[in-house]
């Protein structure tokens, strides 16, 4: 567990941008992630209507508990088409927080429906061998950047917000962003053109997850 200590952050370091839709599928801590992007100074929306969606600048794919409901809420709002279109034809920044970011892959052994298929990776679960290490992987994490990128204010680790019990598997290493530790490396935080994937919780990690919502909105 690391405390997160020095969590003021100026307003004036950040740029306003036209606007943020968080998609609205009744999944996710909405509210918590509006409320940190109008810290921002930011205009954002909640939203599930598609013209909305599609007329904004970022996206932001929210989600919190299994993999099949999330796929089946957002199968059943009828905006899968809708994602797609921004995603891969307009090719939008999309950002996809915790269950978000697993949605995007192509399946997960939590469920048997198909994710969106975004990002070349599966979702698997913590197989732990360190007893010290528990599942549900829940608390404060360094984010570790493997490569060059704009996202994060360091390579050498910034502190972020986790609860999950699942995490991302990229065939393709050029994909991975961000990697943690919790009994093995696992991927954090994936990112492939336009498609940006965090398996942590930056609504709730305080000065740093401010600063990581700041780069993606002016991405």
């Amino acid at each position: 567990m690391c405390e997160v200590r020095n969590l003021k952050v100026s307003r004036q370091v950040f740029s306003k941008i036209e606007m943020v839709t968080i998609v609205d599928y009744n999944l996710g801590n909405l509210g918590s992630i509006e409320n940190m992007i109008k810290k921002l100074g930011v205009d954002v929306v909640i939203s599930s209507d598609p013209m909305v969606i599609q007329s904004s600048d970022h996206i932001i794919l929210p989600g919190v508990g299994a993999f099949d409901e999330g796929m089946t809420r957002l199968s059943n709002s009828g905006l899968i088409p809708v994602l797609n279109n921004v995603a891969l034809i307009m090719r939008k920044p999309v950002l996809g927080i915790c269950l978000g970011m697993q949605l995007m892959a192509h399946k997960s052994e939590e469920g048997k429906l198909s994710g969106l298929g975004w990002i070349d990776a599966e979702v698997v679960k913590f197989d732990l061998k360190e007893t010290s290490f528990k599942t549900p992987h829940m608390g404060w994490n360094y984010m570790k950047a493997v490569r060059e990128n704009s996202l994060f204010r360091t390579s050498n680790g910034d502190r972020f917000y986790f609860v999950h019990s699942y995490h991302v598997c990229c065939r393709d290493e050029s994909d991975v962003l961000a990697t943690s530790y919790h009994g093995i490396d696992f991927v954090s935080c994936f990112k492939r053109n336009n498609i940006v994937g965090i398996q942590a919780h930056p609504e709730k990690s305080h000065k740093f997850g401010l600063e990581f919502l700041n780069a993606f909105c002016n991405s």
